[in-house]
This record gives structure tokens, C-alpha cells and sequence, in this order.
């Protein structure tokens, strides 16, 4: 596993980190859930991201459960706030990011946050608002650095304008060979300000693995075969063309020895100010495929070809 700055922070986060959305939300899975962190951590994957809105709590709770006993330094642990967790309770208010980092500590059962997230902007809250109360967080000592996700470009800048706050060191955007939108000015605002990418979806919540095949059905244990899952999924990547491409990316991937999923995530992380990709996993199995991505030294000329396979998807 390698490892990368994140940002301006004194943070080493591995260049495969771990996600916590879907398999920890679900009772069912619960000892699955754990049997991936501990292999994650055993794989040298130290960066472990959730949110506190994933299952209303429960993700937190489960990682929480899965880091016990754990040395706390083994791992760079980061959450996030803003959705709702009650009819009343949603946003960056100053009183929000007290109540609702109070909460996440105790689920997860850690003294302080390596890095705290806005999970989107709230526009119903001052700016100075949100910041100065992130700014108290940090200077409590429960949150270590600040980040945010899928934030506009003029609200990034005028945080970043703002004198006597904490500075954000990380952004989680969407990005992947299916989606690029990062590339239109995030990634050139963040290099110049000392802001590095933690990113989420890499595999376009599984099209890039391939088991998604053109005029078929998809698997029946799959995000798109599940009702719920399947709402967070984009259209357009399931129409015979792109899937086609998929696939011919998929020889691309073969050429470079990487599984298509490894390709797809050497393939983000070619990007400097990229610190690491996100996975999920049902199974420990899932987390050795996609960790062995990490390193992977690949022909720019067969990522091009992706490129031009896909951009037009």
C-alpha cells in the first residue's frame, strides 16, 4: 500500500481508502461489515470514511464497533454531517455541527475526528457561521482538519477567503472515468490551495467493474438489481453503448495486467492532487482486489484510450 499527503495537513492517508455507505446500513450484513475493516486495516488501507446521515447513525455505530480495541493511530478516521438525522436535526448551524460531532464521537467511540466533512453546502446558514464553528471543533480538539464535499467552486473560495478560520484540507467530489465534472475547476482550485482529493464513487458505484454487461440483466446480488440502491445509480451508465465501452475498456485493463476495477482506480489516482479512492465492499475478498490498485504503474496511452472509449459517455 502507498501513501499520500493529505493536503496541507500532517495526515498520510493510504491511496486506497475505505468507505462505510451501503454494507454497514444493513443489519444483515453487520459481521461482514467488520470482517472488511479489519481486512482493510490488515491490507494497509488506513483511511476510513463515513458519514453520520448512513442508516441515521448506524455506519458510525458499526465502525465504531469495528475499531474497538483497535490503536488509534492506526487509522485516519473521517466523517461527515449535513443530511437530515431527524425532522429537525440537518445543515452546518453552529448548533448542528456541535450536537451532531457530540453524536458521531460517540458512535464511534473515539475521542477526537481526523478529519471532519461538510457532506454538501448549506445555504440556509451563514458562511461565517459554519466556519467559525468549525473553527471551535478544531481548537476543541475533537476534530484534527476540516474538509467538505461537492461544494461549488465560489463558496470553496470564499471560505478559503475567510481570515482567522481553520483551513479545509481535503475535498470528496465524484470522480471517475464515467464522471469528470471534478476536472472543471475543482482539482486547479484545490492544487493552488493546498487541498487534496479523497474521492467517492471511483468505480461509478460498480459499472467500472464490468459485471455490468450490455442487453443483460444485472446480477441479482448487485446495487442495480436492488430497489434502493439502484435510485443512487446514473441512467446513462447503463445504456447498451456505454456499457459496451465499459467492456472495451476492460481489454484495455487486461493489456495493463490489472483486473478492470484495479484499472479504473489506478486510473484516478494518476491524478497528483488525488490522496485516495474510496471503495466499498460486501466482501473481505472485494477489499485484496481493489487494495492491489494502490502502486499500479500503467501506459498513459492505454488510459487515453479509456478516455476517449468513455468521455463521450
Amino acid at each position: 500500500m502507498q501513501y499520500r499527503k493529505l493536503g496541507d495537513s500532517e495526515l498520510r492517508v493510504s491511496e486506497i481508502g475505505f468507505g462505510s455507505w451501503l454494507t454497514f446500513t444493513d443489519p444483515k450484513r453487520r459481521e461482514a461489515a467488520i470482517d472488511c475493516v479489519h481486512r482493510a486495516l490488515d491490507r494497509g488501507i488506513n483511511f476510513l470514511d463515513t458519514a453520520n446521515v448512513y442508516g441515521r447513525g448506524a455506519a458510525e455505530s458499526v465502525l465504531g464497533e469495528a475499531l474497538s480495541g483497535i490503536a488509534r493511530d492506526r487509522y485516519v478516521l473521517a466523517t461527515k454531517l449535513f443530511f437530515p438525522m431527524s425532522e429537525h436535526d440537518r445543515g452546518l448551524s453552529r448548533a448542528q455541527i456541535t450536537k451532531q460531532l457530540e453524536a458521531s464521537l460517540e458512535r464511534l467511540k473515539v475521542e477526537y475526528l481526523d478529519l471532519y466533512q461538510c457532506h454538501r453546502y448549506d445555504f440556509n446558514t451563514p458562511l461565517e457561521e459554519t466556519m467559525e464553528a468549525l473553527t471551535r471543533a478544531v481548537e476543541s480538539g475533537k476534530v484534527r482538519y476540516l474538509g467538505f464535499s461537492e461544494w461549488p467552486l465560489e463558496r470553496i473560495e470564499a471560505a478559503l477567503a475567510m481570515p482567522g478560520v481553520a483551513r479545509f484540507v481535503s475535498s470528496q467530489p465524484q470522480y471517475s472515468l464515467l464522471h469528470r465534472e471534478p476536472e472543471q475547476g475543482l482539482l486547479e482550485l484545490c492544487e493552488k490551495s493546498g487541498i487534496s482529493q479523497v474521492v467517492w464513487s471511483p468505480l461509478a458505484q460498480g459499472v467500472l467493474t464490468g459485471k455490468y454487461l450490455p442487453d443483460s440483466p444485472p446480477p441479482p446480488d448487485s446495487r442495480a438489481a436492488d430497489r434502493a440502491m439502484g435510485a443512487f445509480l446514473d441512467p446513462n451508465w447503463f445504456t447498451p453503448a456505454t456499457l459496451s465501452a465499459v467492456q472495451a475498456v476492460k481489454r484495455l485493463a487486461d493489456e495493463a495486467h490489472l483486473s478492470l476495477a484495479q484499472f479504473a482506480l489506478a486510473w484516478v489516482l494518476r491524478q497528483s492532487n488525488v490522496a485516495a479512492a474510496i471503495i466499498g465492499a460486501s466482501r473481505p475478498e472485494q477489499v485484496d482486489q481493489n487494495a492491489a490498485a494502490s502502486g499500479a504503474r500503467v501506459d498513459p496511452a492505454l488510459f487515453r484510450e479509456a478516455e476517449r472509449l468513455l468521455s463521450p459517455r
